[in-house]
């Protein structure tokens, strides 16, 4: 099993430049015991994110072998993985209201496209790409991290079926390769990534202004119109008043006659 991985000497960057990072915003080659070893810094706690050294790592890609496939609420599947690494892993598989995967637009009944549940009496099978998972199918999956009742468990976002040992080979290899290259080290963000990454926060901050503003522009325009088009209706309703009334007193008039 892989050892806890230490604390980093290097300080975790703040949020805005977790950006720059070169895990942030990657698909983090792991075996399911690192992924169950990532620390949860104080701080950052429900946003996600979790630590290797300090490197921020929101979504992880996992390679391995179905151990177990369960069924354990109408909206929910789990996938339990055992890549060989000392750990096993759960992952998770929403599944749609009826109502929502009944529609004609809807692609599956999970919120994965290529992933199908076909649940009936006396059958239950995880379909990908036209393709039933059975225990020993060995699966590629990118997913986020989450935890429940203290345990990390994983969130499926995608899943392709690996059909060769080569195939699964290449991953482990990819896994490794990026171990020595990233991970086995700490994250030193650079003078020019740090300006670069602070330059991007301000551009969103701009952007995130602008956005408001128009916003603001639009509500009040909305609420001009709709304040307008109220005063229209009044003065019709007054109109149309003043109307009843003419020819009530018409037909009154005419009935004395």
């Amino acid at each position: 099993m892989t050892s806890r991985p230490p604390a980093s000497s290097a300080s975790i960057a703040a949020p805005c430049y977790w950006s720059a990072s070169p895990t942030y915003h990657t698909w983090v080659k792991l075996t399911a015991a690192d992924i169950h070893t990532l620390r949860a810094e104080r701080g950052y706690e429900g946003q996600g994110v979790y630590f290797h050294l300090n490197h921020p790592i929101r979504y992880v890609r996992l390679v391995a072998p179905i151990l177990a496939i369960d069924d354990l609420s109408p909206r929910l599947t789990f996938l339990t993985l055992d890549d060989g690494s000392g750990a096993t892993i759960e992952v998770k598989v929403q599944r749609l209201d009826p109502a929502v995967s009944s529609s004609v637009d809807c692609p599956s009944n999970t919120v994965i496209e290529n992933v199908n549940i076909d649940a009936r009496l006396g059958v239950f099978d995880v379909v990908v790409d036209g393709r039933r998972l059975d225990v020993g199918t060995v699966v590629k999956v990118k997913c986020g991290i989450s935890e429940f009742r203290k345990t990390r468990q994983l969130e499926l976002k995608r899943i392709s079926v690996v059909d060769t040992t080569d195939e699964e080979a290449r991953a482990w290899e990819e896994l490794a390769l990026f171990r020595r290259q990233v991970l086995d080290k700490p994250w030193v963000l650079s003078a020019e990534e740090m300006k670069a990454a602070e330059e991007q926060v301000r551009r969103e901050k701009r952007k995130e202004r602008e956005r408001e503003k128009r916003k603001r522009e639009h509500d009040e325009l909305t609420r001009e119109k709709r304040e307008r088009r109220a005063e229209k209706n009044v003065k019709l309703d007054e109109k149309a008043e003043r109307r009843r009334r003419e020819e009530e007193v018409m037909f009154n008039a005419g009935a004395l006659i």
